[in-house]
């Protein structure tokens, strides 16, 4: 008889057997465990509360609880996740295949319910889980843009802060104008109840005038590339960010401030799915394969009738319409928009993502955008050293993986949503 296979080896068999529908069956559980029973388990475990995030925080504040914390994340998540996805991956593959037979929005939107609801239940525990989690997804819009420039169409962009700014204030300046009532702008030009079924225009005129101010970034890039282009775009950050300081109108250095609550947790989560599914199909498109030949060589895509100027045009003014929705929910999940927010600390974060996940890849950088920002949240208990941390981090990515984590890979629906294993158990 063969010597039996090692429990790690048998495990992760098990584990690879499991669907996405498995997984994220899993992690309702559990957060939906953690919702009832998480404050007594956090109690007998030794703990003041529930962790904020995974325990991480507790873990730097006060070291000793570190096994407590330990604990606790073992009992609430891992092992509800690993014994709900495992149990029935049986039937939650039979489910993924029965779902896969249908119309391709049908297993997109019962993934999609899944991940919302037991998002929902995790960031219901507490305010700044929610603020954590929306800020997260803005992120990942973020990155995303920024990718299309840097990673599929090789270019090195800084300008992305500067279009974030711009779908800031003007989102900003009409939801503040027509449903706030203040000293900004007077009584309020039509009634509350209607912010949340005109805010998607709101967004949608902050991403148009984002873009159009990409335009002035686009177009010197028809004669400019590399370093010269970085300093073009870093230059138009500057310049966006000084004309803000200083336009009385939106209050200058001061800031902006309140902004109405229209930039819900289902809010976010809805724009931030768009920006995925748009962007995906984009860099999937012809337009798509025209910037990764912009990127490869130029002068080759253009002896191959590649048209590198409409394919740079469209290329920033997508990304920069993305840039400035995520900017005016940004603006709306804080309430509050500052120049100084827009700088270079900003532009560095969302540089460190996107060469952190992973260049030419959807899910590099929604990789790069989670771990970054939740790494910064876990280790801001440590203050001035975290950003000792995390350069050091990406240092080492840089060195042993210089394409990031995920290069490369973009994101396959039918892929990502199929059963892991046929009706007769086999894969």
């Amino acid at each position: 008889m063969p010597p039996p296979a090692p429990i790690s080896r048998t495990f992760r068999a098990r584990c690879s057997r499991v669907p996405l529908l498995g997984w994220l069956s899993g992690a309702l559980a559990a957060v939906v465990l953690e919702r009832f029973v998480g404050t007594p388990l956090a109690l007998a475990v030794g703990l003041p509360k529930i962790p904020a995030l995974f325990g991480i925080d507790i873990m730097l504040k006060k070291p000793l609880l570190i096994p407590n914390a330990v604990l606790y994340t073992v009992l609430i998540y891992l092992l509800p996740i690993a014994a709900v996805a495992l149990s029935t991956a049986f039937l939650t593959n039979r489910l993924a295949g029965g779902l896969m037979k249908l119309p391709v929005a049908v297993p997109v939107a019962v993934h999609l319910g899944l991940l919302y609801a037991a998002l929902h239940f995790w960031a219901d525990v507490s305010d700044y889980r929610s603020l954590v989690l929306k800020l997260t997804m803005i992120a990942i819009m973020l990155t995303l843009s920024l990718n299309v420039i840097n990673g599929y169409m090789g270019e090195f962009s800084c300008s992305h802060p500067g279009f974030m700014a711009l779908g800031a204030y003007c989102a900003s300046v009409v939801t503040v104008g027509l449903f706030v009532d203040g000293n900004y702008f007077g009584i309020a030009l039509l009634p509350g109840e209607t912010g949340p079924f005109l805010f998607p225009i709101d967004l949608v005129a902050g991403g148009l005038l984002a873009a159009f101010g990409a335009l002035f970034v686009a177009i010197p890039s028809f004669r400019t590339r590399g370093d010269y282009l970085a300093i073009i775009s870093l230059a138009f950050l500057f310049i966006v960010k000084s004309l803000i300081e200083n336009f009385e109108f939106v209050r200058g250095p001061r800031g902006m401030s309140g902004q109405p609550d229209l930039a819900g947790l289902p809010t976010v989560f809805s724009w931030a799915v768009l920006c995925v599914w748009s962007i995906n199909n984009f860099v999937r498109s012809t337009v798509g394969k025209a910037m990764n030949a912009v990127r490869d060589n130029e002068m080759a895509a253009e002896a191959m009738t590649v048209d590198t100027r409409r394919t740079k045009i469209v290329a920033f003014l997508f990304a920069a319409f993305w840039a400035g929705v995520a900017g005016g929910l940004f603006a709306h999940v804080l309430r509050y928009v500052n120049p100084g927010t827009f700088g270079i600390q900003n532009l560095a974060e969302v540089l460190a993502m996107v060469y952190f996940g992973g260049l030419n890849s959807v899910y590099g950088s929604i990789v790069g955008a989670v771990s970054i920002s939740l790494l910064g949240e876990a280790l801001r208990p440590l203050e001035i050293f975290k950003w000792i941390i995390i350069p050091l981090l990406l240092i080492l990515v840089m060195i042993y993986r210089p394409t990031g984590l995920i290069a490369f890979k973009d994101l396959e629906v039918a892929t990502l949503l199929r059963p892991k294993q046929g009706p007769d158990g086999e894969r």
